[in-house]
């Protein structure tokens, strides 16, 4: 058991790290990592990163508020829909069997990091970096969304906040990461209230958990702005996609998970030969394109 709880506290600093550097995916690590490292089951490992994601955004936003990539209001606007969406999707996942919400959380891993990889299609659209157009009832709507995908399958949200927020907000990616803190924290406590109506957590693993995974947080924000942000992206993007890879192949009936683990083979060497060997490769982002273009 000893291993097994140090292996789960060290792949837990990634879970902050995850969260300092880019305003997500903190939930993305935490339930593979809780489901198959400590051994917990779905729903309780949902509720346990609903958590660990909850304290360690709170954590981090500080670092990134101190440096100003924080805009409290658009954050609290979003969160306060989000934390209504998450709760009701705190209660639902809790009467939903946990075979179900775990497929749906690979799903939903596989759509994030194909969006990951191929990137943001236009960075020159928002270029205003304040929130005073900020149009509210869209905000309401998507927190609304957002949280209850949020309570529903464990996931803070932060993939989906951040283009929000660059997009609606028109906040450059910097404050968009930071201000996405606060409103994970606040979507994740709110989901967390909703499971704890039905789930029993080891709050002494929890507390492990977490504790590692603030202290990723503090290294990943001190570390945000100094690497390339779509390098960061790409490469995390494609370890979320084996991660939903892998959750699929553990969920699906034998027959179907060793198909999907032979197609998804295939697919990454294809994809890969692609990349490397073909210049008009279709899996370019649109940015690297129009740059090529451009020069």
């Amino acid at each position: 058991m000893s291993v097994v709880l140090l292996a789960t506290v060290l792949l837990s600093v990634v879970i902050g790290l995850s969260l300092g550097l880019l305003g997500g995916g903190g939930s993305i690590l935490t339930v593979p990592i809780l489901t198959y490292v400590a051994g917990l089951d779905a729903k309780e490992a949902i509720a346990a990163s609903l958590f660990v994601v909850g304290v360690t955004s709170a954590v981090s936003v500080v670092d990134h508020a101190r440096k100003g990539r924080v805009k409290w209001r658009t954050g609290l606007i979003f969160g306060a829909a989000g934390m209504a969406g998450a709760f009701g999707g705190g209660l639902l996942g809790g009467h939903i069997p946990g075979t179900i919400l775990m497929i749906a959380f690979a799903l939903m891993m596989v759509a994030t990091s194909i969006a990951m990889i191929r990137g943001r299609k236009n960075k020159t659209k928002t270029a205003t970096t304040h929130d005073g157009e900020l149009p509210i009832v869209k905000v309401i709507v998507e927190g609304l969304i957002v949280g209850l995908v949020t309570g529903l399958v464990g996931a803070g949200g932060g993939f989906l906040v951040v283009p929000a927020l660059a997009l609606l907000g028109g906040l450059s990616m910097p404050i968009a990461v930071g201000t996405s803190l606060v409103v994970i924290a606040m979507k994740s406590f709110a989901g967390l209230a909703g499971y704890l109506t039905t789930v029993t957590l080891d709050w002494g693993l929890v507390a492990a958990v977490t504790a590692a995974a603030v202290l990723g947080s503090l290294i990943g924000s001190r570390l945000a702005g100094r690497i390339p942000e779509a390098a960061l992206r790409k490469g995390f993007g494609i370890f979320v996609l084996v991660m939903g890879v892998f959750v699929l192949v553990q969920e699906l009936p034998t027959l179907w998970g060793t198909a999907l683990a032979v197609t998804a083979g295939v697919l990454a060497v294809a994809a890969a030969a692609c990349w490397f060997f073909l210049p008009r490769c279709p899996l370019r982002t649109p940015l690297n394109r129009r740059t090529a273009e451009a020069h």
